[in-house]
């Protein structure tokens, strides 16, 4: 194994795909993840918890769209979201960059 912080600097960088092409923001982590979790050391643990919270993410979108129609607090839930979704990922590739563990909140661990 090998180390490459600049690798998953990029992974959890990618996720940001999802403001500039409108999709990507999981299928890229989870593409580099699969193909570079056994080659790079700290791929997995950082992997894993990208696609806790992209999976996550999406759980939380869904509960939001009836939520609109419950004094509109769906639509204060989607913009948290988006800011959570924003901010996160930058702070983890700062945080791996320097070799730290990630750590993105209210994320559900489906993988573990």
């Amino acid at each position: 194994m090998r180390q490459d912080n600049q690798l998953i600097v990029i992974t959890h960088l990618s996720q940001l795909l999802l403001f500039i092409t409108g999709f990507g923001s999981l299928i890229v982590p989870l593409i580099l993840w699969i193909t570079q979790k056994e080659k790079v050391y700290q791929m997995d643990a950082h992997g894993k918890s990208i696609v806790n919270f992209q999976l996550s993410l999406i759980i939380y979108c869904i509960i939001c769209v009836p939520l609109i129609l419950l004094f509109g607090l769906g639509i204060l839930g989607f913009i948290v979201l988006g800011i959570f979704s924003f901010i996160f990922p930058i702070i983890n590739a700062i945080k791996a960059s320097n070799g730290e563990s990630p750590s993105y909140p209210l994320t559900i661990n489906f993988l573990n």
